[in-house]
């Protein structure tokens, strides 16, 4: 068996989805997996990964359109707001994306649909420095 972990650090200009599938597919590429699985993990709070439509950009902005109706940013029922008006927003929002995606590697490549990319999402309207971890395995 073959494997190989990487941490990839990634900048993000602030909220919205930034598309990591290409950084992602190096790292199989360098594992030399041709069958297995590819797990992303992004260790964040107030980030996260989703896998998404990646031809039509209005399918994002509609994506990141119902998160601010799902969480406001400021809204005055937030207790918790240590890191300014989009804190508490930014872990709602977290809170119904993914800290992991597990994706199967075939022919030595991520096997996605043809219309799939991964994206980090980012919650925080400032910009970061987000890490995800990724680790590949199989034959």
């Amino acid at each position: 068996m073959k494997q190989l972990q990487e941490r990839l650090e990634l900048p993000t200009p602030g909220r919205g989805l930034h598309e990591v599938t290409e950084a992602v597919a190096a790292v199989v590429a360098r594992s030399g997996v041709a069958t297995g699985l590819c797990v992303v993990f992004c260790p964040h709070t107030s980030a996260r990964l989703l896998l998404q439509e990646n031809a039509d950009p209005t399918a994002r902005a509609d994506l990141l359109s119902w998160l601010s109706r799902l969480a406001p940013d400021g809204d005055p029922r937030y207790a918790h707001d240590a890191e300014g008006d989009d804190d508490m927003a930014a872990h709602l929002r977290s809170a119904v994306t993914r800290s992991s995606e597990t994706i199967p590697v075939s022919g030595g490549r991520l096997a996605l649909g043809t219309w799939q990319g991964l994206f980090l999402a980012e919650h925080r309207t400032t910009p970061h420095r987000r890490r995800i971890v990724v680790h590949v395995f199989g034959e």
